[in-house]
């Protein structure tokens, strides 16, 4: 017999190759969270151990960006990994498959793998805090199994026991459209968000003998800022550092890009200021001690050697930079996002990455990283920087924001037309384009300018600059 025949009939004989085991996907999304209050973006402040541990050990992304610094348009972008054009969904009251029916979400790809999946908590949008309880705008063809706890924080709102800068205002104007806070009594576990980490923990444990997708969906710090006393005792208000604004900086404009202040953040005094400050810290880190429990529950299942993790956030969010506060700006303290991988496979854990990278791009790095069939997406997988956080990578971010009376279909209304502002993020340079250029256009120099005080968009040395930005933006 000679080898060749000896080793074909091995092989003929031998069993079937064990399929790789496939890994499972927990994503943590937090709402309304600014990379400028986690230890491991660079905050002097503010305590988030739990993030910062599992930043060490995955990819740090240092400058991602969603598509649009609102809840609603940017969770339907990156859970379809389409971009808000693309949907044709602008605010907070559309569905997503009122446009686009057809869409594949995030979810559907790994059903269509064969993977369990499931969310806790807010993914989709609600209404905060109006809709916690409930579905929201969610998407059931996106799971299979849902949870939606409701904690103490819900009943102390229908008690009237949160401070609102706008105590008048009417629906979700009164806490989740403006600021407000309350140091509750009580414990972690009885908020929404310790509610929501106790179900992910269940759901972990009900689910880790099979591959599964879990999505879990934290509320806070979204306004209200609400968290246990304990937290806000971390953080004494008269301590806080404001930050610095020019005089003459939004008189400057161009006007759009501080259209997002709200008139009754006009009443805000330095003590007032401080005490929003000391509420969103709070509120992040009690959300972060919830974010713990869900990864220390990943140990002790067993799991967190076959399980990938992201968190993030659905977009970026103002304390006072700019004179702004919340979102719906297209400056980098709205439209940044802290966003962290961690594939217990890839080669580039423990470093950051430095690369432009969008949320759109969520879809289709995970279903890449777990082998799955991702439909055609505007996204692109993200596994090459995971591998080699600086590999060559030349694709920019795109977010854009709008202005004016909002409608679903965008005509214009009465004295205030509806129009969009687009922005390009390279790895040195911000452009901004406001309804075309026709209402202002801002470039910012990140190595010169990082906080973005200095708009060279008329500056004849950086002509060359705008020309090239521009054309980036014209191929969104």
């Amino acid at each position: 017999m000679t080898r060749c025949l000896a080793a074909a009939l091995l092989l003929a004989c031998a069993p079937p190759a064990v399929a790789a085991e496939k890994m499972n996907v927990l994503l943590i999304v937090s709402d309304d969270l600014t990379n400028n209050t986690l230890g491991c973006y660079g905050s002097a402040v503010s305590t988030t151990p739990n993030i910062d541990k599992l930043a060490a050990k995955g990819v740090r992304f240092d400058r991602a960006y969603c598509q649009f610094p609102l809840c609603n348009p940017s969770r339907a972008s990156f859970l379809t990994g389409l971009r808000p054009d693309t949907l044709k969904v602008y605010e907070n009251a559309t569905q997503f498959r009122k446009n686009v029916p057809d869409a594949q979400s995030l979810g559907q790809t790994f059903q269509k793998a064969g993977y369990a999946v499931g969310r806790v908590g807010k993914l989709y949008h609600y209404g905060v805090p109006g809709q916690i309880g409930t579905d929201g705008l969610d998407d059931k063809p996106s799971w299979q199994f849902v949870v939606n706890p409701r904690g103490r924080d819900k009943d102390d709102e229908e008690k009237d026991l949160i401070f609102s800068l706008a105590p008048n205002a009417k629906g979700s104007g009164r806490y989740g459209g403006t600021l407000s806070w309350l140091a509750a009594d009580g414990t972690d576990a009885e908020q929404t968000d310790g509610k929501i980490a106790a179900e992910a923990v269940k759901l972990l444990a009900a689910n880790r003998d099979k591959p599964f997708f879990l999505a879990c969906g934290f509320f806070r710090p979204h306004t209200p800022y609400v968290a246990p006393q304990k937290y806000f005792e971390m953080y004494p208000a008269d301590k806080l550092k404001l930050p610095e604004v020019p005089e003459g900086h939004r008189e400057a404009g161009p006007a759009p890009a501080f259209g997002s202040a709200k008139p009754e953040q006009a009443r805000l005094t330095d003590d007032l200021r401080r005490k929003a400050l000391q509420a969103y810290y709070a509120a992040t880190t009690f959300m972060d001690a919830q974010v713990g429990i869900v990864l220390d529950a990943l140990e002790q299942q067993k799991l967190a050697g076959k399980t990938i993790v992201v968190f993030m956030s659905d977009h970026g969010y103002h304390l006072g930079e700019h004179g702004l506060w919340q979102k719906m700006s297209l400056f980098e303290n709205s439209a940044r996002v802290p966003l962290v991988v961690y594939d217990p496979r890839a080669k580039g854990n423990g470093k950051a990455c430095a690369r432009t990278v969008e949320l759109v791009d969520l879809h289709a790095t995970l279903a890449d990283l777990a082998g799955a069939e991702a439909p055609r997406t505007d996204g692109a997988s993200l596994k090459t920087l995971l591998a080699d956080p600086s590999a060559k990578w030349d694709k920019p971010a795109v977010t854009q924001v709008s202005r004016g009376t909002p409608t679903l279909t965008g005509e214009v209304v009465g004295k205030n037309p509806w129009f969009m502002g687009y922005s390009v993020r390279t790895e040195r340079y911000r452009y901004t384009e406001w309804d075309g250029g026709k209402k202002g256009v801002q470039l910012f120099d990140y190595e010169k300018d990082p906080g973005e005080l200095k708009n060279l968009a008329e500056d004849p040395a950086h002509a060359d600059t705008v020309k090239q930005m521009k054309a980036l933006l014209r191929k969104k």
